[in-house]
């Protein structure tokens, strides 16, 4: 990797690219911008485009059409080497026959620096990194978060102007995962320039990134803050992603309409075309249909599944509407639910939360 000469510009103005990838079964038409300093994750089911992405702006992929723009330089046609992008695989791809301290150092060597130099800059990066005791030690004596370290300094030590993070994290196991989630968050925080994190995972996201991008079918099907996303979604997908029922329909007053499926009634007084969400939290369940209960919302269901959901059980319920509930193991019980047993659910108002489609 060698750095692209700065051009006259005032100072680093991001990322502004319009990726058009296209295949024999699968189109990409997405815009993305970031400013620098932005940790932009880019979330979406598998086939969505989200890594055909990573490849265009890593230069691994050519555009079929569109732009591509970094700091005011264009990038379209630029060989991958000439790019001033960093890039952390989801397998790292260290190289096996050198140690830790000259897998950093390869970056800063490329780019024109002695041997020297280079080894003093992998030297620092490693610092930073805690890995100081591991200069020495070839990828196969490392841990998984320790690899994973060692490969973002690889990528940290050319000093990008574009980061690009794929599944990061994925190849380790969840006690790992969860520091070197942490240590990721403070070193992107220090990073000046512009992050694209590629994951499947939510909580990556939501802790790592400033803004979500989610992509669907090559497609941008919405984006901004992750709590905006968690609590506005606008998608199935996305809705499974953050943990709500999902529906669509029309408002009139306190009442919406499904689309497909029974009225719900919410707090929130909408005209038009709009969605209601719910957490599975909010659903109560009764073996036999409820008397007293005052809740308006209230649906003959059947049991189509259940599972495990953390400390809890999710029921996945069809019928007069479809849903998910979550109850504890005791209540799963008490109630007896089994496949294709019939409940009733209810879900207060107040804990809907309905919004403009």
């Amino acid at each position: 990797m060698t750095t692209v000469p700065p051009s006259d510009r005032d100072g680093p103005t991001g990322l502004d690219a319009h990726l058009v990838v296209t295949r024999a079964a699968f189109h990409l038409d997405i815009t993305l911008t970031a400013a620098p300093g932005e940790v932009v994750a880019l979330l979406g089911p598998n086939g969505a485009g989200k890594t055909t992405a990573l490849r265009a702006l890593a230069g691994l992929t050519p555009l079929t059409a569109g732009r591509l723009q970094l700091d005011g330089e264009q990038l379209d046609g630029t060989p991958p080497e000439s790019r001033p992008v960093g890039v952390v695989f989801q397998d790292y791809l260290l190289f096996p026959h050198l140690t830790a301290l000259d897998n950093v150092a390869f970056g800063p060597r490329c780019q024109g620096a002695t041997k020297a130099e280079s080894r003093a800059v992998a030297a620092g990066w490693l610092d930073r990194m805690g890995l100081t005791a591991h200069a020495g030690a070839k990828p196969r004596r490392l841990s998984g978060g320790q690899a994973q370290r060692v490969a973002l300094a690889r990528a940290l030590a050319t000093r990008p102007r574009l980061l690009l993070l794929d599944e990061p994290l994925a190849a380790l196991d969840a006690r790992t995962r969860l520091d070197v989630r942490s240590q990721l968050r403070r070193h992107l925080a220090d990073f000046e320039a512009v992050a694209v994190l590629v994951t499947h995972d939510p909580l990556d996201a939501m802790v790592l990134a400033d803004r979500l991008i989610v992509i669907e079918h090559g497609r941008i099907v919405q984006q901004g803050t992750p709590a905006d996303i968690a609590r506005h979604p606008r998608t199935d997908y996305i809705a499974h992603l953050v943990g709500l029922n999902l529906y669509r329909g029309r408002a009139e007053g306190h009442t919406v309409k499904l689309e497909t499926g029974p009225a719900i009634t919410v707090t929130e007084e909408l005209t038009g075309e709009a969605f209601v969400a719910f957490p599975p939290s909010a659903v109560t369940l009764f073996r036999d249909r409820p008397t007293g209960v005052s809740a308006r919302n209230l649906w003959r269901c059947e049991v189509a599944g259940l599972e495990t959901h953390g400390d809890r059980i999710r029921a996945d319920l069809t019928g007069e509407l479809s849903l998910a509930a979550d109850l504890t193991t005791v209540g799963a019980a008490e109630l007896d639910l089994r496949p294709g047993g019939t409940v009733w659910a209810t879900v207060k108002a107040t804990q809907t939360h309905a919004y403009p489609a």
